[in-house]
């Protein structure tokens, strides 16, 4: 996620301490994974355009005293081609 970021000169880093992907002490990213009779499912959200007042309501990953921002809310202006960096950055390495 933080080489996807990197495509948009976002400088983005993940903390031991929270879950997450962070951009300025604010998240962007989360990151998942799930055991269920033996099978593992995993996966990610990164905030692109989203409506960051809905997080008012909720406790992201039961962290309360850190936010959450979005590319839109940084601003950056063109993101219709994440999905095809999400793409070649995970080619990248899984490749």
């Amino acid at each position: 996620i933080i080489n996807i970021l990197k495509n948009y000169k976002v400088t983005s880093k993940a903390d031991k301490e929270n879950i997450g992907i962070w951009v300025n002490e604010k998240k962007i990213a989360a990151i998942g994974i799930r055991v269920k009779k033996w099978i593992a499912y995993h996966g990610f959200s990164i905030n692109v355009s989203n409506d960051l007042n809905k997080y008012k309501e909720i406790i992201p990953c039961g962290i309360k005293d850190k936010g959450v921002t979005s590319l839109q809310n940084i601003g950056i202006k063109n993101y219709n081609n994440i999905d095809k960096i999400i793409k070649k950055e995970f080619l990248n390495i899984f490749s």
